[in-house]
């Protein structure tokens, strides 16, 4: 139907444009789709995904191609993502398709349903390709927890893509899907978007519906959209957003609307959109111990840019943000061993095998030791024991306090001093295979900059912003105040617009068709 060079060029095509085709009618969505899932099986060594689904995939995109062939335009009307082919973080349940949430435990677990978000996703038209790679029960900032096999970074195979959303952020920068999901508790979604040069967009807690996402930290989790570019993201989360009767923490606030969307190549005037804004820079974040000296120059030029389209910087000060990370691993932990005591082997899990003499402790035992991979126990004992008699006002009612503090610090910001806050994604760009999986400290520390976002429930986003002399991406992350995500997207749009770090290719896309 279509020449070798046209289906040679589609590793170049993002959301919108890959509507713009299957609108006109130059491609099909069959092909579209079996472009993704054959690059799938070439580039499987970068353990973008757990599980790919081609068969119910193909299926979907033939049902695609045969609605625009008897309605045309008005297909996509009514199904805006219609023929997209898109991946989901294997922490997001998926009906009939494997859902193991990186784990041992859930390693043959099929849902009977669909996760809220995916079920929008669906009904919009979009084709799921397959489940992604992850750290365990999204318990890490690497990808190197997952219990099946370690993703790797496309723009250097020998470096973590980020954490725990690595998969979904491989398939995106490698060009496996055109879009995909993640989960984002304390970073996981913005953290390997900056070390996989895409864009990842951490929503306002409650903007999307978390049924359907296997818990972790039930106060700090969000689903969120992961994607090329801004307008690809904006459009993802107009979609999976919206008050969810399944969700009690959802919230009843209509979904964003975005009026920039399918605006690729037109340029956004900085004077009508930008200019008097007021950017927040915190003096804490750019002055932390840890932060790589490329990173910070990356990260000011990129405020300088904002400068010189019109935007004024403004130092802040979040005088709490030293309490965040220690905080979060306290809430976060101790949220998790309740979440995760169902696993047991008898009420969800795999069980392990037992002699007759062994006791019910025992077999529980087994099955989440056998189960449960290093990381996930580490956080289940630290939480089970913040959680417990003795300890719990001294450590767990502390921490809540602290990210009280933290919340109250963003409010004064944004009330007194700024519309927008800039500052980087992550300390470093992405460090090498294996090189902290022995000093969980140091791995927890990378969370630096992502941690006070969910402690506050603040939406933000993390889009390219250079490259270190590594030639690897950096993250400059933009935080917004609650709900306002339409002008957290429109600045990052703006920013996107006048620079060009979101067409860089990774060499995975460069060398394979």
């Amino acid at each position: 139907m279509k020449s070798t060079s046209m289906l040679d060029d589609l590793s170049i095509l993002n959301i919108q444009s890959s509507l713009r085709k299957l609108k006109e009618k130059k491609i099909g969505a069959l092909e579209l789709t079996d472009f993704f899932l054959n690059r799938a099986k070439k580039l499987e060594a970068l353990g973008a995904y757990i599980t790919l689904d081609p068969e119910q995939a193909r299926k979907e995109a033939a049902l695609a191609d045969h609605l625009i062939a008897t309605e045309g335009k008005d297909a996509f009307i009514k199904k805006p993502l219609l023929g997209v082919p898109l991946a989901i973080k294997d922490m997001i349940c998926t009906k009939d398709l494997k859902t193991t949430a990186a784990s041992l435990i859930l390693e043959n677990f099929i849902p009977p349903y669909d996760a809220t978000a995916v079920a929008k996703l669906k009904a919009a038209g979009g084709i799921i390709l397959g489940k992604t790679n992850m750290d365990e029960f999204a318990m890490g900032s690497s990808n190197e927890n997952s219990a099946f096999f370690a993703a790797c970074n496309p723009w250097d195979t020998s470096r973590v893509p980020g954490g725990s959303s690595g998969g979904s952020a491989v398939a995106v920068a490698a060009r496996l899907a055109l879009g995909a999901l993640g989960t984002d508790t304390g970073g996981s979604i913005r953290q390997p978007a900056a070390f996989s040069g895409i864009v990842g967009l951490k929503p306002t807690y409650g903007r999307v519906s978390r049924y359907g996402a296997i818990a972790f930290a039930s106060s700090l989790d969000q689903i969120g959209p992961m994607a090329l570019n801004v307008d690809d993201a904006s459009l993802l989360l107009s979609i999976i957003s919206g008050e969810d009767q399944h969700d009690s923490t959802s919230a009843a606030v209509a979904p964003p609307k975005f009026n920039f969307l399918n605006s690729e190549n037109k340029e956004q005037s900085p004077s009508s959109s930008i200019k008097g804004l007021r950017i927040g820079v915190p003096k804490e974040y750019m002055s932390a111990a840890g932060i790589n000296p490329e990173v910070e120059k990356i990260i000011r030029a990129a405020l300088e840019k904002f400068v010189e389209l019109g935007a004024r910087l403004v130092e802040i000060s979040l005088p709490n943000t030293n309490l965040a990370l220690a905080a979060y691993y306290i809430i976060a932990p101790a949220e998790a061993s309740s979440n995760l005591a169902r696993y047991d082997g008898v009420r969800y899990g795999r069980r392990a095998k037992i002699s007759p003499k062994d006791s019910l402790f025992e077999m529980y035992a087994k099955s989440r030791g056998e189960g449960f991979g290093r990381e996930v126990r580490r956080r289940i004992v630290i939480g089970t024991y913040v959680l417990s008699s003795g300890y719990y006002d001294a450590y767990y009612l502390q921490a809540l306090k602290a990210r009280r503090l933290v919340f109250e610090d963003f409010v004064k910001a944004f009330q007194d001093c700024c519309d927008i806050i800039a500052c980087p994604t992550s300390p470093t760009t992405a460090f090498k295979l294996n090189e902290k999986t022995s000093d969980p400290v140091a791995m927890y520390l990378n969370d630096i900059y992502t941690i006070p976002v969910n402690l506050a429930g603040l939406p933000a986003i993390s889009i390219p912003c250079g490259f270190d002399s590594q030639k690897l991406p950096c993250g400059l992350q933009l935080i917004g105040n609650a709900w306002d995500e339409e002008r957290l997207l429109k600045v990052a749009k703006i920013y996107e617009s006048n620079t060009g770090w979101k067409d860089r290719l990774p060499p995975t896309v460069e060398v394979l068709p």
